[in-house]
């Protein structure tokens, strides 16, 4: 009888499975492949050769293909791309946010692992933790929980209190690495701060890390509803200034989160590849604060009754709106608006710098008889109670918002009331650009279209918003007086001084102008309201020199301060994966007022491919003047 073979030695052949499974930029050293490809190894044996036809040799192993993707081009974007954009600003304003996931970096990978050892479920049974890792569903719920600090030791926590004074400010970050690799540093102790693009944008950093094709997305007029009825109430003073809402349902000026590919086999068939996970904590879900993964196909059909908090993602896109106006301690409605939320669904597009709008994949037209019955079946469903929904309640950043806003950089809501006839309009118009450290410049429009004269009061004011929808302090207030002939329209002048704004101003740069008329011996009521977004000149950056690994390269960043005071306290930022080893950073100090400067920097890549060099200056007066530079880094000789 033959001798047994005993192996003497095992090559993984590492470095050649890596590269083929495009893993090498991870490591060489250690075998990293990838669901659903082939990889090759060599075994040794000490006591004799292998005999085919008379030794057989068995690996057990257990493999599975439920995030694979059959397009290389997206298997490139969503799982292979470590930059990329995250899409902020208003509905008619939309600007990209410049991003490095940075997924490759050095240690990106243990501290992905040790994120998965740090989470309870871990903590509480780390054999059926592990056992269970090689699903998507099970991993990415877990990942989602541990993204926010709300139930455990998780990457960051969640502010949107304005006061950022012991962390960072959300919209100073420009990348993940410097996130993860903090929180890792520190013993696992959670980063100040997060806000929806943070908690999304490093998601995407640690699914794509783990293999999981991965995206970013944004949903402008986002709607949080705590009570799961699809209504978001905002309520307004009779300035049309909006008002703490008691039930906290908001809609967010924009909100970020994460779409994963995966199969679903505990669905019905038809509900696997994109699913939403939301690792910014709003609402709990069994207990802990994540969301997802929801089928986008599942949120369109309004399938609210298939795991998991599709109730929840459904009303993100697709509620209600209804306004309210208080005054004497009444409630009066004045407007029910079918079509404010969910609007211009965005994420980056394939091998591209341009804007995917992806809207209809989560929602048949607004105004469409599918939309209202797939809204009406929702509903439906959630009155019935014939699922386990999210504990709609514990509600985290929780405040309203404005309704919307129009031009390039606001947005406008036209008259509400009551009346199915609107007899009298008004509308906001900008006179020009609304630049910040510029006054404002805008009237009021109001059109008479009835027979008949029209005596108007109206109240206006101004206030600023945080991007959740959160109203600040007025900070201007104007009464103006309008007679109006038959079929007439008059214009109103109005001017916001920049001394008046600056020092009420939030980070998101938000000014929300609003309008409540009321005619004479008539108990109706006009709304009107625009969001104005303020913008800064953005950083340039020039490459000097063409870019090869291992060669030094000349960076070039000029930027200005744009207001007509001195600022203090300025940090130039910059980063980029492949490019630069570690977040780099600049003390510029004082800044005179619209004082340009140059900033040089040298570098030495040391990856080749497309990059992206990321940039953020910072102040005593604003937090997030941004700027990127996309860069092709040859390999050399």
């Amino acid at each position: 009888m033959a001798q047994g073979l005993e192996v003497a030695l095992t090559d993984l052949q590492s470095s050649q499975n890596n590269m083929r499974h495009h893993t090498d930029e991870i490591s060489v050293d250690r075998l990293l492949v990838r669901r659903g490809q082939a990889f090759n190894i060599t075994l040794y044996f000490k006591n004799r050769g292998f005999q085919p036809g008379l030794d057989n040799i068995i690996f057990v192993t257990e493999t599975g293909d439920t995030v694979y993707l059959d397009s290389e081009p997206q298997r490139q974007e969503y799982v292979m791309n470590d930059y990329g954009f995250i899409y902020q600003g208003n509905k008619n304003w939309i600007r990209p946010c410049p991003w490095n996931y940075g997924q490759f970096e050095e240690n990106i990978i243990d501290i992905c692992l040790k994120l998965l050892d740090k989470s309870l479920n871990f903590q509480i049974d780390s054999a059926t933790d592990c056992a269970l890792r090689g699903s998507p569903v099970y991993i990415s719920r877990v990942v989602c929980a541990m993204i926010n600090s709300n139930d455990d030791n998780g990457v960051l926590n969640g502010n949107w209190s304005e006061n950022y004074m012991d962390g960072v400010n959300p919209a100073e970050w420009t990348g993940s690495v410097a996130i993860l690799k903090q929180w890792h540093a520190t013993g696992c102790q959670p980063v100040r701060y997060g806000q929806c693009w943070v908690f999304a944008a490093v998601m995407c950093t640690v699914m794509r890390c783990l293999g999981i094709p991965t995206r970013v997305v944004t949903n402008f007029d986002s709607g949080h509803d705590t009570d799961g009825n699809l209504i978001i109430d905002e309520y307004y003073d009779n300035t049309g200034r909006i008002l703490e809402n008691k039930k906290k349902d908001t809609i967010w000026n924009f909100h970020v989160w994460n779409e994963c590919w995966m199969a679903r086999k505990d669905l019905p068939p038809g509900y696997g590849g994109w699913q939403v996970l939301d690792a910014t904590p709003q609402e709990t879900s069994n207990g802990l604060y994540c969301c997802g993964p929801a089928s986008v196909r599942a949120i369109k059909e309004g399938e609210v009754d298939l795991n998991y908090d599709t109730p929840f993602a459904f009303s993100m896109v697709n509620a209600d709106c209804t306004s309210w106006l208080v005054y004497g301690g009444k409630e009066q409605k004045l407007h029910q608006d079918t079509n404010s939320v969910g609007n211009f669904i965005s994420t980056k597009s394939i091998q591209s710098d341009e804007r995917d709008d992806i809207t209809e994949n989560y929602k048949y037209g607004e105004g469409s008889p599918q939309e209202r019955q797939v809204f009406l079946k929702a509903l439906q469903k959630l009155k019935t109670g014939r699922f386990q929904g999210p504990h709609w309640a514990d509600s985290q950043p929780s405040r309203p918002m404005p309704p919307s806003q129009d031009s390039p950089r606001s947005l406008d809501t036209p008259s509400l009331r009551p009346s199915d006839v609107v007899q009298v309009s008004l509308k906001f118009k900008l006179l020009d650009s609304p630049n910040m450290g510029q006054d404002i410049n805008f009237v009021l429009l109001a059109l008479n279209m009835s027979s008949q004269f029209k005596d108007l009061k109206v109240n206006l004011s101004a206030q600023s918003l945080l991007h959740d929808g959160s109203p600040l302090s007025p900070f201007w207030q104007d009464t103006a007086f309008i007679t109006l002939s038959p079929k007439q329209a008059k214009s109103y002048p109005c001017k916001i001084f920049y001394s008046q704004y600056s020092q009420y101003l939030s980070t998101d740069k938000l000014i929300r102008i609003s309008a409540l008329g009321e005619e004479k011996s008539s108990p109706e009521k006009i709304l009107a309201n625009k969001i104005i977004t303020l913008t800064y000149p953005g950083i340039m950056i020039n490459v000097l020199g063409a870019a090869i690994v291992n060669q030094p390269l000349t960076i070039q960043v000029i930027f200005s301060n744009p207001l007509s005071e001195q600022v203090e306290d300025c940090v130039l930022t910059l980063e980029g994966s492949g490019l630069f080893k570690k977040q780099q950073r600049v003390l510029i100090g004082i800044l005179k007022p619209h004082y340009k400067v140059s900033v040089s920097l040298k570098t030495v890549p040391f990856k080749s491919g497309q990059r992206q060099i990321q940039a953020n200056l910072r102040s005593n007066k604003f937090k997030d003047i941004k700027g990127y530079r996309n860069v092709y880094v040859d390999f050399g000789l």
